[in-house]
């Protein structure tokens, strides 16, 4: 899609086939709505209460209104006045995006980011409209047959005075379309069936990367590479596949810091959990709902579309992205429980479960990242239905022994509402790792899951600065809705914008 500014002097003049103007509840107006108002003679007041609602994401359409150019002038709810915010906003983006693809128009001008907003800018506003209408624009096709359903919506402008607010909203506009297509990849690589997306897939889609953007560079090891690096708790967890494991490395350099290393600030490291498939081992999953563990690899989409959306910004910070990538599959070569498994770090591990599989191919990439001395590491894993259970499906969990990085993903996830919750680490709950066997177990009981499974990969984080983002609740919906989000590619997007 297409994104732009409309800088026309007056809004009731713009020819358009939708203009989007906002309207609060109790028939309070924006000020785009009066002005649209005014110059079609009170049209809109005129409008019954019960059909101008002011709902937030409900959608009136007036069609050929009597001295306003657009073909269509489409009121789009925002809620209560006291209690707009930037989400509301992308509530309303969407909604706005969602009805022109319904009716399959080409283009529309919105003007819901010149609204005043608490804790925002015109420049954070456009970013919501246009993450919210990519967001909108959205459909899975890959294997499905081609139908007449296809989007048209190709342009897409905000309503903004000329000069300066202009240009901030075109910057705005960039960072969310960038965004946007982060999470457009990160969503189809979590729909793709397994069959499909494997762990070879990911590998090639890394390289397309590499290809498409000129600051990427991507290197795929295979088995023997991994064997060499001696990452054998990544490597127990592959055997009962027969589909090849991968451990990807994609690293973007902003230009003119090749060769200048030691002169460039020290990266930023993300590692994504990549199990393409998760059956849970020997530790075999229920068969209800099994289908979705399509989506264990979430963790690993998010990054890669997280460096898709940071190469197209050019940003000018180094970012790499890591991906130990395979799948845990019932067999006879499969780890079972009460194996003891040598990380790469040198600890051993022992398995009393198979499907806490995660977090023995994370700890490797954990230890993988060391070298690159990383000014932080964050891994995104769907690392825990514990973790669900504590949160559900609205904030995902963050775990980190930094305050100050913990406080900027938390930050970032607010400003673009892709939002975290702090949960605890701390060193009491360590007790529960023991083992009477290995260095440590690979679980701590049913007794907060989530942290324990956090604290085991705080053992290989001790050089450097980390958080992990456990996404099990928020990386794909269920039900009549069931498809990846594409999360968290925001928060780590706007976490990066804001670093210094």
């Amino acid at each position: 899609m297409e994104f732009s500014t409309q800088t026309s002097a007056s809004l009731h003049q713009i020819k358009t086939a939708a203009l989007a103007v906002g309207v609060f509840t109790d028939g309070i107006l924006s000020p785009a709505a009066e002005t649209i108002d005014h110059a079609s003679g009170g049209a809109l007041r005129a409008l019954p209460t019960h059909e101008l609602t002011g709902k937030a994401g409900s959608t009136l359409v007036l069609r050929d209104l009597k001295g306003v150019s657009a073909q269509r002038v489409v009121l789009v709810g925002l809620g209560k006045q006291a209690d707009y915010t930037s989400k509301t906003l992308a509530t309303a983006e969407q909604a706005f995006a969602a009805w022109c693809v319904s009716i399959g128009i080409e283009e529309a001008v919105s003007s819901l980011s010149s609204i005043e907003c608490k804790d925002t800018t015109l420049r954070s506003r456009a970013r919501t409209a246009a993450l919210a209408a990519g967001q909108a624009c959205y459909r899975y096709t890959a294997t499905r047959a081609a139908t007449d359903n296809e989007i048209k919506l190709a342009k897409f402008a905000l309503w903004a005075t000329r000069g300066k607010p202009a240009n901030e909203a075109q910057k705005g506009l960039r960072e969310g379309q960038a965004i946007a297509n982060g999470v457009q990849l990160a969503r189809t690589l979590g729909d793709l069936p397994p069959n499909v997306c494997t762990p070879a897939y990911l590998g090639e889609t890394a390289r397309k990367l590499a290809k498409e953007f000129k600051s990427l560079k991507a290197q795929v090891l295979e088995r023997k590479d991994i064997e060499a690096l001696g990452m054998g708790s990544f490597l127990s967890v592959a055997r009962g596949s027969d589909e090849p494991p991968v451990f990807i490395v994609l690293k973007h350099t902003p230009p003119g810091t090749k060769g200048t290393r030691k002169e460039a600030k020290p990266p930023i490291v993300l590692v994504g959990k990549g199990i393409t498939f998760d059956a849970g081992g020997i530790s075999l999953k229920p068969a209800a709902n099994m289908d979705e563990m399509k989506y264990d690899m979430c963790g690993a989409a998010s990054v890669l579309g997280t460096l898709r959306a940071v190469a197209e910004l050019e940003l000018d910070h180094e970012v790499i992205a890591l991906v130990p990538s395979c799948e845990n599959l019932p067999s006879g070569r499969a780890n079972k429980p009460g194996d003891i498994v040598t990380s790469m770090a040198g600890k051993t591990i022992e398995i009393l479960n198979t499907d806490a599989e995660g977090r023995l191919i994370l700890c490797d990439a954990l230890t993988y990242a060391e070298r690159f001395k990383p000014r932080a590491v964050i891994d995104v894993a769907t690392l825990t239905g514990a973790c669900v259970v504590a949160l559900g499906h609205v904030n995902t969990g963050l775990f980190s022994t930094s305050d100050d990085l913990a406080r900027q993903l938390l930050d970032a996830g607010k400003e673009i509402n892709d939002t975290a919750w702090r949960m605890p680490i701390e060193e009491a709950y360590q007790e529960q790792l023991k083992s009477n066997f290995a260095d440590l177990a690979n679980i701590g009981g049913p007794p907060a899951g989530s942290v324990t499974a956090a604290c085991f990969l705080s053992r290989f984080t001790e050089s450097y600065t980390w958080a992990h983002l456990d996404i099990a609740g928020t990386a794909w919906r269920s039900g009549k809705d069931k498809g990846a989000t594409g999360r968290p590619v925001p928060m780590l997007v706007n976490y990066l914008l804001n670093l210094d």
